[in-house]
């Protein structure tokens, strides 16, 4: 590993990272673990599918092969539609451990093996940068770091089956228009309501959302996924 990957790379772009780390994910041998804000964790499409295709073939072949460990923790964001849901459940079903956090996760991290750290940073023009480690204290702190969130997080199908609110249509509108900063007059105009009426189904939304203020429900309903 150490002929891999120098103890720290930065390198930038998620074409640059795939064929720099496709070996290091169809090497994994004990535990592959990741935290992502979502399921689109690469940026760019063609890279991302690669990467997904790479790494949950060799997480399946090696898992049931030679029973490395495969845990992933995601924000609320992931669960956003039923692909993802369904998704999720596939990977729990082949036999990986999937945990909600209670707070989004702003950018991806994944450890092999406790001895490879890949940390995503922000993107930007010349494309997303990447630093991969082998530094044992780095790797390490990133490895605790992800272990402590994961201890508070929650399982999967416990959050799925009623950890998560819902939001029916009604609920959804009334969310965007708090979004939308629109005054409480103009967004009961705009969504045929009398003000009475909308500021009820704001106060209900704030109760779904278990927030105790307006700008609260907006940061809850982002960790869930909700907005949109």
């Amino acid at each position: 590993m150490r002929d891999a990957v120098t103890e720290i790379v930065t390198i930038r772009g998620d074409l640059e990272l795939l064929t720099r780390t496709a070996h290091l994910l169809s090497s994994v041998r004990e535990e592959f673990v990741c935290a992502a804000r979502d399921l689109d964790t690469w940026s760019r499409p063609g890279a991302r599918q690669a990467m997904a295709a790479r790494a949950g073939h060799t997480q399946q072949a090696q898992q049931s092969q030679q029973g490395h460990q495969v845990r992933k923790l995601l924000s609320p964001a992931a669960l956003a539609d039923e692909h993802s849901r369904a998704h999720l459940r596939e990977l729990v079903d082949q036999g990986a451990l999937v945990r909600i956090a209670s707070a989004p996760l702003p950018h991806e991290t994944i450890v092999i093996d406790r001895r490879l750290a890949i940390l995503a940073g922000l993107d930007g023009p010349g494309g997303r940068e990447y630093t991969l480690t082998t530094a044992p204290t780095l790797v390490g702190g990133v490895y605790a770091l992800f272990d402590a969130a994961w201890e508070t997080a929650t399982d999967l199908k416990a959050f799925l089956r009623g950890e998560q609110p819902r939001l029916d249509a009604a609920g959804r509108t009334v969310l965007r228009a708090l979004g939308s900063g629109a005054t409480d007059e103009k967004a009961a105009r705009e969504l045929g309501m009398s003000l009475r009426t909308y500021r009820r189904r704001v106060a209900e939304l704030l109760t779904t959302l278990d927030a105790d203020s307006r700008f609260q429900a907006g940061i809850r309903a982002g960790e869930l996924g909700l907005n949109g």
